[in-house]
């Protein structure tokens, strides 16, 4: 390819039908999106970027649920500024392989990340990052568990690769999970669910803080 060439690409009637995500809230200064599984996070960003949308964090394509978005420059700054300085809460649904687990706990491991092979690696102890995932069993499903986990540090796939870590893999997760108990319950995605969302916003957005943002989706 060289400057000045065109590409084009075609879909079919039912792939342009495919919801993308919905609107949970919106207003002058952030867009609050909840956003389909299958769905990358920057073919969002690309589609708003005209209108001005800025994003300030993303989710992995088969996870769905919550997303905010800044509509402004002092926006895009303080909530970057919420994510980077742990003034946000995320949680998630999770349903996971596995039962009897623990009814509460936070588990503490090192994450490292190669981004050559596009995947992370979880440890008790050594390299990587120092993460911290919070979980709570919510119903056992006889071969599954619901699990509402909480994030306290947020590095790349850190739910699933630090669940299938305590041996507890995310259902349809192809990459960190049970391969053979995927395809026996015939999950071809991964069952996670970014549930609610809730800042501690100052400056331009202290009328957003401790608003909660919630996905009414389950699993």
């Amino acid at each position: 390819m060289k400057a000045g060439d065109e590409v084009s690409y075609y879909l079919t009637p039912a792939e342009e039908a495919i919801k993308v995500y919905g609107v949970l809230y919106e207003d002058d200064n952030v867009l609050v999106i909840d956003k389909e599984s299958g769905v990358n996070s920057e073919a969002i960003f690309f589609s708003l970027a005209p209108q001005g949308y800025r994003p300030v964090h993303r989710l992995d394509r088969n996870t769905e649920g919550v997303m905010i978005l800044a509509k402004n420059e002092a926006a895009e700054e303080e909530l970057l500024s919420c994510f980077q300085k742990r003034r946000v809460k995320k949680e998630y649904l999770a349903l996971v392989f596995g039962h009897g687990m623990p009814k509460h706990a936070v588990e503490r491991a090192y994450l490292e990340k190669d981004a050559h092979a596009k995947r992370v690696t979880v440890r008790a102890q050594g390299r990587g990052d120092a993460i911290e995932t919070e979980f709570q069993t919510l119903e056992e499903r006889g071969e599954t568990t619901l699990l509402l986990v909480t994030l306290h540090t947020g590095k790349t796939h850190q739910i699933r690769a630090h669940l299938a870590f305590l041996g507890y893999p995310v259902v349809g997760d192809e990459k960190y999970g049970d391969h053979a108990a995927n395809r026996k319950f015939h999950a071809a995605r991964q069952r996670l669910l970014s549930k609610r969302l809730v800042l501690w916003s100052e400056g331009s957005l202290t009328y957003l803080s401790g608003r909660e943002f919630v996905s009414p989706k389950n699993l």
